[in-house]
């Protein structure tokens, strides 16, 4: 058998193979630099506009040494935040608040319409694990999706937050003459309670000045509306809601009242309250329950001046404007009987007793889905 002849190796070959070996074992043994442990750091901390960073601290690491910085001690100082009559030349942020069982296609564009500088504005939205509340949190965050990564700079809001309630609705079905049934006021409107309740206190930052609660079905403003509103330096105010339709007997288009929650109070309604059980209700816009109450929605006149402002004692939620120190001071939308009055109306009662006055714009209007 003849022998086997070794090829003699190349000396640059051998160099460049030690230099590997040596790049391989400083690679695994060495320590982790300061910077790359600070990007590992940034990674996993949560940045969110009503907290500070949210990821917890780490103890320095046996093997490296290194020493890991904590999430840094936010500090804010409400006396520094201005909520004036002049909310976008102090640069006044804004909390838009809805509640939405069904996505509406003509509030995403009314609200793509509002001229308040988007870059202030946070969306927050509260939405039923229904079928339909599913179907409308797809719709909502395609139009989110659209809007925050493909849409125009001034479309795009500072932030937005989709929650899902936890607790069921009170009805199963949305549809506008289930809704409105007097016998299922109460436990509706409990439950609309609870959701309003748990957007507010979840989304509420310690910057945020103005709070305008809008529904889902509210589809025509104003562009103007959070400073027009904010201009009557008011700690609640509500404008008209009303709803577009065709009238048949007419032949043309014409509109009508729809939020009857905006009201003064009478001396009949407070006698029918005295004689209430400590679980009842007082309701508004029902036959069987007449209150005689002034009615906002009645007193709107074609010719009326939009700047004229009225007290209330009951408000309605399609559209409302609050100023955020309301809110902090314990204002909230009570799911039991307050003073027999619950959930909006409620909150206008509760309001009133922290000293906050209700205020309504009877001829400044809004518009209502029409089903």
């Amino acid at each position: 058998m003849g022998s086997v002849r070794l090829k003699k190796a190349n000396p640059l070959t051998l160099a460049l193979g030690a230099l590997l070996c040596i790049f391989i074992i400083v690679f695994l043994v060495a320590p982790s630099s300061p910077s790359a442990t600070s990007r590992r750091l940034d990674a996993v901390t949560a940045e969110h506009h009503l907290s500070p960073p949210t990821s917890p601290y780490r103890k320095p690491s046996s093997r490296s040494g290194i020493q890991l910085k904590p999430p840094p001690v936010a500090h804010y100082n409400l006396n520094n935040v201005t909520i004036t009559t002049s909310p976008i030349e102090n640069r006044e942020n804004v909390l838009i608040l809805t509640p939405m069982a069904r996505f509406y296609q003509g509030y995403w564009d009314n609200l793509l319409k509002l001229s308040y500088p988007h870059e202030l504005v946070t969306l927050g939205f509260i939405l039923p694990k229904t079928k339909e509340g599913n179907q409308a949190t797809t719709e909502l965050q395609e139009r989110i999706h659209k809007t925050q990564k493909h849409g125009p700079e001034q479309e795009r809001f500072k932030s937005i937050i989709i929650l899902r309630q936890d607790f069921e609705p009170a009805l199963q079905s949305q549809d506008e003459s289930e809704r409105h049934k007097m016998q299922n006021q109460k436990a509706r409107r409990e439950v609309m309670a609870k959701a309003r309740n748990s957007l507010l206190f979840t989304t509420l930052g310690p910057d945020t000045s103005w709070v305008l609660w809008l529904d889902s079905d509210i589809i025509e403003t104003p562009p103007d509306l959070i400073q027009d509103l904010a201009a009557f330096d008011k700690p609640l105010i509500v404008p008209n809601c009303f709803q577009r339709y065709y009238d048949e007997e007419h032949q043309q288009m014409s509109e009508r009242p729809y939020d009857f929650n905006s009201w003064q109070d009478s001396p009949t309604a407070v006698e029918l309250a005295s004689k209430m059980g400590p679980d009842e209700i007082l309701l508004e816009g029902y036959a069987e329950m007449a209150t005689y109450r002034t009615l906002m929605a009645y007193l709107t006149s074609e010719d009326g001046d939009r700047q004229s402002a009225i007290p209330l004692d009951g408000v309605g939620g399609t559209a409302l404007l609050v100023k955020a120190d309301v809110h902090r001071d314990g204002a909230m939308f009570p799911p039991f009987p307050f003073y027999h009055l619950i959930e909006t109306e409620g909150f206008a009662k509760m309001a009133k007793r922290l000293g906050w006055q209700p205020w309504g714009l009877p001829n400044y209007k809004v518009y209502h889905y029409n089903e």
